[in-house]
This record gives C-alpha cells, structure tokens and sequence, in this order.
C-alpha cells in the first residue's frame, strides 16, 4: 500500500514548539559559555570551580536530554544510531498496539457496557436541551453548517431513491395484519370503536339522504305496471326510505340496538381473523402489496423524502431561528421531560447502552482493523512531524529540566569533593 502522506502545512512546527527549541538550545548554549568561561578565569578565582562544576554537569544533562528527545523521533545529527529515531521505526508497531489497545479498552462488548453503566446520557441531553445557555451557539451553526454541506452534497435523486426504497421494503416486511388486529382488540376492550360505530352510522345516514332517488328509481324499475299506474311504487319506497331512516337514528340512539350489536360482533371477529386467519392475513397482505406497488404512493414516498429533505435544510440554515421557534420549545419541553421522568431517562439510557454495546460487538474488529491498516498506510515522516508538534512542546521541558538538574546534581558533587579534599 502506497503511503498516505498528510498535508506539509498541517505538519509544520507550531510557534510554541520552536519556541521552546531556541530556550532549551539556548541554555545549552549559555551553560557551555558558562563553563568556559569558568574554566579559564578559575586559577585566579577558586571560587568559580563552583561555577564551572554546575555548568560542565548542566552541558552533560541537557545533551543527554536532547539526545533522548531526538532520538524518539529521529537520528541524532542523521547518524544510524541503534535504538533512536523509534517512532519512525516501529510505526506499524504502534498502529497495531494502539488498534489493540482500542479493542481492550473501549470496543469489547462488556467493557463498553460497564463504563456506560453510570453515563447518565438522557440527563445530559435533556440539561442541554433545557437550558438555552448551555447550547453553544457555534456548536449548533456548525453543526447546522456541516448538515447543509452533507444534505447538498449528495446525490439528490439516488438518495431520495434509497430513502423511498428503505421505506418501501420496511413496509412490505412489516405484517400489518396482526397490528391491525391488536389494536382493533385493544380499542374494543376500551370501548374505543364506539366513536367509529357512530361515525359509520352518520354517514351512512347521510349517503342514504344524498341518493334517496335512486332508491325511487329502483323501486319504480322493479315495480309492475299496475303498482307503477296506482302510485304504489311511490309509497313503497317512501317507506323504504323512512324505514332505513328510522332504523339508522335509532342505532345511533340506542347503544344496545341489535344492529349496533351485530356490528360489534362482526368487528370482533374481524379481529381475530386478522391475527389469527391465514386466509384475512393474505388478502391484508394483498391490499397492502397493491397500494405500496401503486404509482400515487410512489409519488407520495417521493414528496415525503422532499419534504422532510426541505425541512432539514430550512433547519440546518437557521439553526438560532429554529431553537427559538416552535421546534425549540419542543425541545426544551423535551429536555425539562427528561430531567423530571426518571423512567424515561433509565429507558433512553438502556437503550444507548444496548446500542452502543452492540455497535462495538458488530463493528468492534472493524474499527480495530481500520486503526491499524490508517496507520500502516501513513506516511512515517509526516506522521513523525505531527506527533513531534503534538508532544515536543512538553519534550523540551525535558530538556530543559535535565540541564538544570545536571547541574545542580554537579554542583553538589563538587561540593562534596572540596569538603573532602
């Protein structure tokens, strides 16, 4: 694999970095001046032994210090020491212990549910939810930036298929019919169907009034010439027609009408059937097959997706706009509900939990082997440069103290040497 080489700009030094180079070589520099200096006015002033002791022992640490800093990350002076420029190295080697310290310490399914076992993520959504000065504005204009980005940048017509598709094989493996059937029992146990039963019968009673003629007219088709010559037809379907009438306002007055009766046993049984008739679990399926395979359904999953796409840009662009409309106050609404409703929280957040367990179980080795392969393929110069940049700052500390404490570790020692002499 041919490496992957990160931008030059994004590995050049940071100010800080070279800045703590020229302190930690500078006083270098000055201890080394110190000691010569030291040295050479030493015979006339024994005193400065003292001086040239710290200096000469300060020289000592800080080379070796800057020996040990340099050879992390590469050859001291561009010599083939043995043991130095490790990073560069052993980089596959790093990959590989990082990828696996990513899988032993964060994506095995049970250590990821133990340190989630105390998150409380629902609290925290909910606070940040409900409380306006806990979203930081930039961090929703961001993310409202990044969503517009992501929402244009793809390919509209494909995704929108892939949303209308996803929606349509959703539907055809959801079986409707026992839903159907549970909640028709679950309303009739309720008494929920009786606002149904009443709805059916007003209407029916207005589809009677709304064509009372042809109930005439059939009546007169159907009529002799004799009952037709007399006017008889006429009276019978007046009769017929009140008679229908007077049926239909007395189920709707009576709830123990035998009628309204018959329509709740019938309701029942289309229950049962739907959940458990193989023959009603068919045709539902049939019906349903037919209206999702329907061309205005088609055009209505392809208005949903623009819809909700339109929503979501609109949001997206005004992020401030929409948190201070009705859409924020729902969320606000939703962040105070789930500070107060302990039962909701502990169920988002064994949801999350359950997820986030499953996520490292499915995807776990995947992203171990992502690590590790997004290492190897790193360019080791570049990647040396960024790791330089990242911890060299603390490095040259190191540096520093190790002149420092190499001198002041020389001083003692001269000083001891003088009380023994």
């Amino acid at each position: 694999m041919k490496p992957f080489r990160l931008r030059s700009d994004a590995a050049a030094p940071p100010p800080a970095l070279v800045r703590m180079r020229w302190i930690a070589g500078g006083l270098l520099v000055v201890m080394a001046a110190t000691f010569l200096a030291a040295r050479a006015f030493e015979p006339r002033v024994p005193a400065l032994g003292f001086v040239r002791a710290f200096a000469e022992a300060a020289m000592v640490g800080g080379l070796a210090d800057w020996f040990a800093v340099t050879a992390l990350f590469r050859h001291p002076l561009g010599l083939p020491i043995p043991h130095t420029a490790i990073i560069p190295r052993n980089k596959d080697r790093i990959g590989t212990t990082l990828a696996a310290f990513l899988r032993d310490n964060f994506l095995i399914p049970r250590v990821v549910a133990r340190r989630m076992q105390g998150l409380d993520v629902a609290g925290a959504v909910g606070r940040w939810l409900s409380e306006p000065g806990a979203r930081d504005g930039r961090l929703v204009r961001g993310a409202g930036k990044l969503a517009v980005h992501m929402l244009e940048a793809f390919d509209q017509q494909r995704l929108g298929g892939m949303v209308k598709g996803a929606i349509g094989n959703r539907l055809r493996e959801l079986d409707v019919s026992p839903l159907l059937g549970q909640a028709l029992t679950a309303a009739i146990a309720e008494q929920r169907h009786l606002p149904l039963l009443d709805g059916i019968i007003r209407w029916a009673a207005r589809v009677l009034e709304a064509n009372e003629h042809l109930i005439r007219a059939m009546v007169h088709e159907r009529a002799g010439s004799i009952m037709r010559w007399t006017g008889l037809d006429e009276t019978l379907a007046n009769k017929i027609i009140e008679g229908l009438h007077k049926m239909l306002s007395e189920m709707g007055e009576d709830s123990d009408h035998p009628l309204r009766a018959k329509a709740e046993e019938g309701l029942e049984t289309l229950a049962h059937d739907l959940i458990h008739d193989p023959a009603m679990q068919a045709r539902v399926e049939g019906i349903k097959a037919e209206i999702i395979a329907n061309p205005a359904m088609q055009r209505w999953l392809d208005g949903l997706w623009e819809q909700a796409r339109g929503g979501m840009l609109k949001m997206a662009r005004n992020p401030d706009g929409v948190m201070g409309g009705p859409v924020g106050d729902m969320l606000r609404q939703l962040g105070e509900t789930l500070q107060k409703d302990a039962a909701l929280r502990a169920t988002i957040n064994r949801f999350v939990r359950r997820t986030a367990v499953g996520m490292a179980a499915d995807y776990g080795d995947g992203i171990v082997r992502l690590v590790s392969e997004t290492v190897r393929s790193w360019d080791a110069e570049t990647i040396t440069r960024r790791l330089e940049n990242a911890v060299g700052r603390d490095l040259q500390y190191i540096r520093i103290n190790g002149t420092l404490v190499g001198g002041l570790v020389g001083l003692a020692i001269h000083a001891v040497d003088v009380v023994l002499r």
